[in-house]
């Protein structure tokens, strides 16, 4: 009867925190919307517009360094490689949004203009038909980076409310939420089905 209870008492909490999670992301969804189309805007750039060679082999270097990082790694510790890279950039750009939102909005900037570079270099050697390829890579992972993000530049936006404390309180305890009950449960996803194609695909 007691252990009855206790699952009940678990699944009402975490049904209780879900549904505040998504509620808080209605909210906030202009502020994610407007991070969403900053970073199509730098995915654009970077694909009609030229990049001086200096930035181009910092990019590639850059890539380099981070496939170098995942050789020889097993399934499971592909997945925990991508899925703890995930974490990392979309917690601290979620948490660094605080100062006025500008590290949530360089973090979309900076995402969405390798994404670019990546998707032009892809096309120049292999075509744009491999671009259908990359997609399944991104349907979890690139909408939890957008709420993160979102949220961020929303918590920015503490300092021009009338109770300040209060408004930075509540942005940073909501965005905690959401990031513990859907961003961390999507980026499992994410990492899961990344890490699968990566290693049995290629």
């Amino acid at each position: 009867m007691k252990r009855r209870k206790s699952k009940k008492k678990e699944e009402n909490f975490l049904k209780k925190n879900y549904s505040e999670s998504w509620n808080y992301i209605k909210d906030s969804r202009k502020f994610i919307y407007s991070i969403f189309w900053i970073f199509v805007l730098f995915i654009v750039l970077a694909l009609v517009i030229p990049i001086p060679t200096s930035l181009e082999n910092q990019l590639r270097n850059f890539i380099e360094q981070l496939l170098m990082q995942t050789e020889g790694l097993s399934w499971f510790g592909l997945i925990k490689f991508i899925f703890l890279n995930n974490v990392q950039s979309s917690f601290s750009g979620m948490i660094f949004g605080a100062v006025l939102g500008i590290f949530s909005v360089l973090t979309a900037i900076v995402n969405g203009y390798i994404i670019g570079f990546v998707s032009l270099i892809v096309v120049r050697e292999a075509g744009i038909s491999v671009l259908w390829k990359l997609l399944p890579h991104g349907i979890f992972e690139l909408p939890a980076l957008f709420i993160s993000l979102g949220l961020g530049l929303k918590m920015g936006t503490f300092i021009f409310q009338k109770k300040k404390v209060e408004s930075f309180k509540n942005y940073l305890i909501n965005s905690l939420k959401v990031f513990a009950f859907v961003v961390i449960p999507l980026l499992v996803v994410a990492a899961i089905i990344e890490g699968t194609l990566i290693f049995f695909v290629g």
